[in-house]
């Protein structure tokens, strides 16, 4: 069975507007990725929404579940602004027990070539093919309990709360 990702937008898929100085959004750059980086993992992309996480309400939390609980695949990757990628994971937590998910994201945009997205997504593949049952955050070459993570923004980094 292959692994679903979904995409929600964040910092992986944002683009500069040269003229006015603005990130924003135009289309998924995942495919490019996943060619890129030569992964031969099966997978099958769902574009849910193109938007800023701190732009994502609990109508849109609400959706990612209802997709996450009806797609056959058990191993979804969810690429994710970070934000409120920990929002995002609890929602999933409370609703959904019988998949491995994984969510990623980036803290640079791919389009700016020195973005660590290639890194987490790349990472989130690993993960998901491999940990059990649950709810995950793969960032920074790592993995975490959505429960026991947080973002530090002094760092840019994610690292676990306890």
């Amino acid at each position: 069975m292959s692994i679903r990702i979904y995409i929600t937008g964040g910092t992986f898929d944002k683009e500069y507007n040269e003229l006015n100085g603005e990130l924003y959004f135009k289309s998924t750059h995942l495919p490019e990725m996943l060619a890129l980086r030569r992964s031969r993992a099966k997978v099958d992309l769902t574009t849910l929404m193109m938007i800023d996480s701190l732009d994502m309400t609990p109508f849109d939390r609400e959706k990612i579940a209802k997709k996450c609980q009806k797609t056959a695949e058990n191993q979804i990757i969810i690429t994710h602004g970070t934000d409120t990628m920990v929002e995002t994971a609890r929602v999933l937590a409370e609703e959904i027990k019988d998949k491995t998910i994984v969510l990623t994201g980036a803290m640079v945009p791919y389009k700016f070539g020195s973005s660590d997205g290639l890194f987490n997504l790349g990472s989130a593949l690993a993960f998901v093919q491999t940990l059990p049952l649950g709810v995950y955050i793969a960032m920074n070459g790592r993995y975490f309990q959505w429960n026991n993570v947080r973002k530090n923004k002094k760092i840019g980094e994610f690292e676990e709360i306890k």
